[in-house]
């Protein structure tokens, strides 16, 4: 992949128009913080708590395949500050339900990381 296939924004830019964007797509009482990953300038460290008394936390690596596309990996799990098991359905359901949001931010960003 060619490097004009990446965004073309820096990670500070990127993970601010991100932190802008993601809360749009999210549950309205759900709450996101998203930094640049400074071991891979092409990556975004997404961390999402989710609101009521369920209290989980979710982090994510999203790492930019192109300019539209990332690619998600959950990377930890939390509840009220322990880490749980990522594998209960309850947990994968909204693990599915958060990367389909995290995609339709990177989707919404698009004209940002296409310098168009």
């Amino acid at each position: 992949m060619s490097k004009a296939d990446k965004p073309q924004i820096g990670s500070e830019q990127l993970a601010k128009a991100w932190a802008r964007t993601l809360p749009t797509v999210l549950n309205a009482s759900d709450r996101a913080d998203v930094r640049p990953d400074e071991a891979d300038e092409h990556a975004l460290r997404v961390h999402i708590r989710t609101a009521g008394h369920s209290d989980y936390s979710f982090d994510f690596k999203c790492t930019y395949a192109d300019s539209r596309e990332v690619k998600v990996e959950l990377v930890d799990v939390e509840r009220e500050g322990q880490s749980v098991d990522e594998r209960t359905a309850t947990i994968q359901t909204l693990v599915d339900d958060y990367v389909r949001h995290i995609h339709e931010c990177a989707q919404q960003l698009h004209a940002v990381t296409s310098g168009s």
